[in-house]
């Protein structure tokens, strides 16, 4: 089993991140799909010129390939996490059905339309504190995913956490732990339930 985990930017806290769902028993991949240019986590009049060259199509389009690599060596389950960037990047894996299951954590780029087009479990964890996808978008992709039933879905929101709280946040901020390894004991039920 396979977890792909896709985000913006790699600290510390991601291979930490990594580490943790290693030890649920999954293996996990983590690959630069910016080619060593992520996006500077503080500086968001930069993010126009880095999506040029890093937009979430040309991550799908690598995401396919590390997918097809692995398929190839004989894994048959894979499940995908997207953080930011990457959520949109799990979205369009989960429309193609490329993998089992999906997770999105403080998406963007993600859209109404995208959740009428999963095919695979899809769980979306947001934050109450998001302009990328504030909670009113969150809900409507609740309320989309709510009218398929063919698909499985858990959507939750985050009170007081901000995007990024995930994998952005500081250790010594008690409060701030508590709700980030809420959101990855969320994912890994979700893996585990899903990516068999």
């Amino acid at each position: 089993m396979v977890i792909l985990i896709l985000l913006v930017y790699l600290r510390l806290v991601v291979m930490a991140l990594a580490d943790k769902v290693a030890e649920s028993g999954f293996y996990v991949v983590i690959p630069d799909f910016f080619y060593g240019d992520p996006m500077p986590p503080n500086d968001i009049s930069q993010l126009p010129a880095w999506m040029q060259k890093h937009g979430p199509e040309k991550g799908y389009e690598d995401a396919k390939l590390v997918i097809q690599a692995l398929k190839e060596k004989g894994v048959s389950a894979i499940g995908a996490a997207g953080f930011c960037w990457g959520a949109k990047v799990v979205v369009e894996l989960a429309k193609s059905g490329d993998i089992k299951a999906g997770v999105l954590l403080h998406p963007a780029f993600v859209t109404v339309d995208d959740m009428k087009e999963v095919k695979v479990p899809i769980s979306i964890l947001g934050a109450e504190i998001d302009i990328t996808a504030p909670p009113e978008l969150v809900k409507q992709f609740e309320e989309i995913l709510s009218g398929r039933p063919e698909v499985q879905s858990f959507v939750k929101i985050f009170p007081g956490a901000e995007h990024g709280w995930t994998v952005r946040y500081e250790a010594t901020d008690k409060a701030a732990v508590e709700k980030a390894y809420e959101a990855h004991k969320d994912m890994l039920d979700w893996f585990t339930k899903y990516v068999k």
